[in-house]
């Protein structure tokens, strides 16, 4: 089996790279598996991790046929893109081992586990949603406004006087910083 491992610190946590990278390692030598590529990415709970990304293209492009990382949360970014990308890995039929959490999605129990997460993926999707209906909802029995601020609408008189003294759509919106798209609904 072709492994790729990934292994990920962030800036404040650097002192632990050297251990996931052997313990990845050694893991690979006792399922007597090779290692083709090995990846090392920095950043704290960034959004882009250009070097997991090169990864998940070896393993659509089925360079690997397992990935290994040190700690599932070395691999994922929140809850949802774990859950995506796990899921990805599956059907592209790439297999994936945490070792932390002794995860091994090759086994009929690692692959139960993440259906179970996705559960609690779906569960946590649908918690958030409820809260923020719940809030929604308060927020407007207290009379209080919701959604993204009126700043356009606040400058419509001076749209209309802009106008009527002869400037065009374009020079208004740039002169009071609105979208066109703003003058242009006002002016209907």
């Amino acid at each position: 089996m072709r492994v790729g491992i990934y292994a990920r610190v962030s800036t404040h946590d650097q002192q632990t790279l050297p251990l996931q990278l052997k313990a990845m390692r050694q893991y690979i030598r006792q399922r007597k598996w090779k290692l083709v590529e090995e990846v090392e990415e920095v950043g704290s709970g960034s959004n882009q991790r250009p070097k997991r990304e090169e990864l998940m293209k070896a393993a659509r492009r089925r360079e690997v046929d397992a990935i290994v990382v040190w700690k599932l949360d070395r691999w994922g970014r929140s809850l949802p893109d774990l859950i995506s990308s796990l899921a990805e890995l599956r059907d592209l039929g790439i297999a994936f081992v945490s070792l932390t959490e002794a995860l091994d999605f090759t086994t009929s129990a690692g692959r139960a586990m993440i259906g179970l997460l996705s559960v609690f993926a779906e569960f946590e999707r649908d918690m958030i949603r409820e809260r923020v209906k719940a809030g929604i909802a308060q927020a407007r029995a207290e009379g209080k406004p919701h959604g993204r601020p009126r700043t356009a609408a606040t400058k419509a008189s001076e749209v209309k006087h802009l106008y009527k003294k002869g400037w065009n759509k374009s020079r208004i919106a740039r002169e009071l910083g609105i979208s066109r798209g703003s003058v242009i609904g006002m002016l209907k």
